[in-house]
């Protein structure tokens, strides 16, 4: 899913350079929250490679009691 958090964010840039360039401040800010849901997207994404590895779900086992 790396492409959606991808096309998200470019889709962001573009939507804020167009609002940009023609005075539109609301299509600059919705370009701006869609770059950054893109980011949070990705971020999350690579969290996700993490989680599946089970490094972090085996952190987080109770340990037994030494």
């Amino acid at each position: 899913m790396a492409k959606k958090s991808g096309m998200e964010k470019a889709k962001g840039k573009i939507k804020e350079t167009v609002g940009k360039a023609t005075g539109n401040k609301r299509m600059e800010a919705e370009g701006k929250t869609e770059e950054m849901k893109g980011k949070a997207r990705e971020a999350m994404e690579k969290g996700k490679g993490h989680r599946r590895s089970g490094k972090a779900v085996d952190d987080m086992k109770p340990r037994p009691p030494a």
